[in-house]
C-alpha cells in the first residue's frame, strides 16, 4: 500500500479525511478539509476526488463537500447495530407511543455510549443525544448501564478520568461513580437525573444477550421534574422485550 514520506498509507489520509467531519463540520470546503486535516491542498484535492466518485462523500453545487450515502449504507451491515435495531424498534415504538417522550437505544463503543436509535416527539424535552452520536458512559442513564456491565478494565479505565462536569449534578468522583455502578447493578436500572443535562432526567435498563451479556442499554429521557418512578415498569418492561426478543434467557 502506498505511503507518504511521512510513512502515513492512503487509507490512513482517506480516513482522517471522512473523520473532519461531525455533527458540528457537517459541510466543509476543500480548503476547510485541507487545513483540518493537514495535508497538502493538492492531496486533499485528490484524496476527496476518490471518495465522491466512490459515494463516501458529495458535493453540493456551492462546493460544499459532506458525508455520501454510500457510508450510510455501509455502516447501516454493522451486526452489532442491525440484529439490535430490528429487534429493538418495537419496544421503542410502543415506549414512545405510551409515553410520548425521548427513547434512546445505545452500545458500549469503548469508553463512550453510542447511540444506535432514538425516537422523540416535538412536545418531548430537549436532548443533545442524535443517532450516530456519541456521549460520556459517566454522565448518561444508558451509559451507567453498559459502563456497570462492562468489564472491570474498562470501569476503572473510565473512572481513572478525568471524568467531565457537564452539570452540578455529574458524578465526577470516583468513589462516588463506583458506588452508584454497584446500585445500578443491584436494582438493574439507572436514574441520571439532570447528570449530562440539566432539564433532563434518564431512566435506563439493560438490554441482555443469548449469552448472559449486556449489550445495550434502553433508556427514556424526560424533563427533571418528573418523577423517576412511574416510567421504571415501562423502560425495564421494554429492555426484557428486546432482550427476550434476542434470545436471551431472563
Amino acid at each position: 500500500m502506498p505511503h507518504s514520506p511521512s510513512g502515513e498509507t492512503v487509507t490512513s489520509r482517506a480516513l482522517r479525511v471522512l473523520a473532519t467531519f461531525s455533527a458540528q463540520r457537517r459541510e466543509l470546503t476543500l480548503s476547510d478539509l485541507a487545513r483540518l486535516t493537514g495535508l497538502p491542498l493538492t492531496t486533499t484535492h485528490r484524496l476527496v476526488g476518490e471518495l465522491a466518485t466512490w459515494g463516501a462523500l458529495e458535493r453540493d453545487e456551492q462546493g460544499l463537500y459532506r458525508i455520501g450515502l454510500r457510508l450510510w449504507e455501509i455502516a447501516a451491515l454493522a451486526p452489532r447495530s442491525v440484529g439490535l435495531r430490528e429487534a429493538a424498534l418495537p419496544f421503542l415504538e410502543d415506549l414512545y407511543e405510551a409515553t410520548h417522550e425521548n427513547v434512546h437505544l445505545a452500545v458500549r463503543d469503548g469508553d463512550e455510549a453510542l447511540y444506535v436509535e432514538r425516537i422523540s416527539g416535538r412536545h418531548a424535552v430537549s436532548v443533545v443525544s442524535r443517532v450516530g452520536g456519541r456521549l460520556p458512559l459517566h454522565a448518561t442513564g444508558v451509559g451507567l448501564v453498559l459502563l456497570a456491565y462492562a468489564d472491570v478494565e474498562v470501569q476503572e479505565r473510565v473512572m481513572a478520568g478525568p471524568l467531565r462536569r457537564f452539570t452540578d449534578r455529574t458524578v465526577t468522583s470516583p468513589p462516588e461513580l463506583r458506588r452508584l455502578l454497584a446500585e445500578v447493578r443491584r436494582t438493574r436500572t439507572a436514574i441520571s437525573p439532570g447528570y449530562l443535562e440539566n432539564n433532563a432526567l434518564s431512566v435506563a435498563a439493560p438490554v441482555w444477550g443469548p449469552a448472559g451479556d449486556v449489550v445495550a442499554a434502553l433508556s427514556i429521557v424526560v424533563p427533571i421534574s418528573r418523577a423517576p418512578g412511574p416510567f421504571l415498569p415501562a423502560v425495564t418492561a421494554a429492555a426484557r422485550g428486546v432482550s427476550r426478543a434476542l434470545g436471551a434467557r431472563l
